[in-house]
């Protein structure tokens, strides 16, 4: 006899139209959980190996977005936790598309299917916007916010920077950024509640306007108004973008 359980496992039989129906007992359920997250940590443990056996690949490709800047660690182990955090954010970033399709295996079977549809283009969506996020901070307003901060200090003091203060640096604009790209998809959850209307979300461009300039002069703490200006314009972008893929739902 088929059960859900089978199905999410890729174990498929003839009888498989009959599966909506079914439903597993809750230990079953748990036995589910279990083994979805044993997948995931395992993933999450070899790659983040593997980054560790390559960490100094990984750390040349950090330090690319700087230049002339000389890294130095306070204390003997600094630059060994440095790598650690490293291969550890680095597991979670690149396991992270295995995450989502185990947490989608597990609840699919229970959605209806208007749910369905819904669900799987948000995780899509949601996974895309995140790594675009991530080439746009590293390309764009990592290298912008650090030749800020060089040039404003460049006629008084040597920029000797501690390695992993810079990591944590360089992490929190890769996820305020990565914050910032899930606002189409905050928008399509939003709109689908029922809190507002795709819309309504147009009629108040001003202030979106406003607050994506306010987030763009956060972002990107330099004195070049293109950088700021551009990120500024991707969140608008997305903003509207959100807006307008609502507005397709909602008819």
């Amino acid at each position: 006899m088929l059960n859900r359980y089978e199905v999410s496992g890729f174990k498929f039989k003839k009888n498989f139209k009959s599966f909506p129906s079914l439903e597993l007992p809750f230990t079953e359920h748990i036995e589910e959980l279990r083994q979805r997250s044993f997948h995931i940590l395992l993933g999450l443990l070899l790659i983040s190996l593997i980054a560790f056996i390559e960490v100094k690949q990984i750390v040349k490709l950090l330090e690319l977005p700087v230049q002339n800047i000389r890294f130095f660690q306070l204390s003997p182990g600094e630059y060994f936790l440095s790598t650690v955090k490293i291969s550890i954010y680095t597991g979670i970033l690149l396991t992270s598309p295995l995450m989502l399709s185990q947490l989608t295996l597990f609840i699919i079977p229970g959605l209806t299917r208007n749910e369905k549809q819904i669900i799987l283009p948000l995780l899509i969506g949601s996974t895309s916007l995140f790594f675009l996020s991530l080439f746009f901070s590293y390309f764009y307003l990592i290298p912008a916010a650090l030749q800020f901060f060089i040039s404003y200090s460049s006629e008084i003091i040597e920029p000797l920077w501690s390695f992993n203060q810079y990591f944590d640096f360089i992490l929190v604009l890769f996820y305020t950024t990565g914050l910032a790209f899930q606002i189409p998809i905050l928008q399509v959850i939003l709109g689908i509640l029922g809190i507002i209307s795709g819309a309504e979300m147009l009629k108040l461009w001003r202030y979106v306007i406003l607050i994506a300039t306010i987030i763009g002069a956060i972002l990107t703490p330099s004195t070049d108004p293109i950088t700021q200006l551009l990120l500024s314009g991707a969140i608008l972008f997305l903003y509207f973008l959100g807006a307008g893929i609502l507005l397709i739902i909602q008819r």
